[in-house]
């Protein structure tokens, strides 16, 4: 018996147990759509995050008006206004240090306590966009050895922070995340020593001694961002044939 039902509205936790054919319910062949012309738009785009996110998302609501306000009328209703909200208003910038004393103020108990050296939990991010009213928030220059070797010391200090940057978005938490590269041979050579990991990435660094210029980049989750604009709580409901603890269905 096929499983879907002429005429109804399954919720998205049945549909996931028939991935080779949930397809075929108005939501995910919409959902399908949405994706093919997210992925086009943010191919098609070149530099920053704000206006990524932005002209994607544009892109989407005039080129599938339908199929997200689906979404918007039957998965998550109000979540057409938020997008609006995220749209006309510039995106808020604070440091890491400023995010640390907001979440420190915060008036609600935390299951993990927010100090500066550790790394934000979803719960802190979540908060950060609530407490900016819900207008995604680049937080900037995390501490030094909270990241990777590659990221630019700011110099800031006797290594206190790095150049590096992640964008957090309603609902969702980090959306993308990226850095400065550290283009300064001696810095990286140092840092890599105090590591034990110079002779590891010995190739690594020949890419700075033979030339190399300031250059950074990020990277964005393309279905936490299908998540945010659609309002879509699960994230195995953006994927296409998801994979997941106790489940490997075909």
């Amino acid at each position: 018996t096929f499983p879907l039902k002429y005429k109804t509205r399954h919720p998205l936790d049945y549909l996931r147990q028939f991935p080779h054919v949930r397809c075929r319910s108005n939501t995910l062949s919409a959902l399908l759509r949405i994706r093919s012309e997210a992925t086009a738009a943010i191919h098609a785009f070149f530099k920053v995050m704000e206006d990524l996110f932005k002209k994607a998302t544009d892109t989407i609501l005039s080129k599938c008006s339908h199929d997200a306000g689906l979404f918007h009328k039957h998965v998550a209703p109000g979540q057409e206004g938020k997008i609006e909200q995220m749209l006309k208003n510039r995106f808020i910038i604070m440091s890491y240090s400023e995010a640390i004393e907001i979440l420190n103020r915060a008036p609600c108990v935390f299951t993990y306590k927010p100090e500066w050296g550790q790394d934000l939990q979803r719960e802190h991010e979540k908060y950060l966009v609530e407490h900016c009213g819900g207008i995604p928030v680049f937080v900037l220059n995390y501490p030094y050895d909270l990241k990777p070797f590659y990221m630019r010391d700011n110099e800031d200090g006797p290594h206190r922070t790095v150049a590096a940057v992640d964008l957090l978005v309603p609902g969702i938490g980090e959306l993308c995340g990226g850095s400065l590269r550290e283009d300064r041979l001696d810095f990286l050579q140092s840092r890599l020593r105090r590591m034990g990991q110079e002779d590891a990435y010995q190739w690594y660094l020949e890419l700075r001694q033979f030339g190399s210029t300031p250059h950074g980049g990020f990277g964005m989750g393309f279905e936490r961002y299908l998540q945010c604009i659609l309002g879509v709580e699960n994230i195995k409901d953006v994927i296409p044939f998801p994979r997941f603890p106790h489940s490997c269905v075909l």
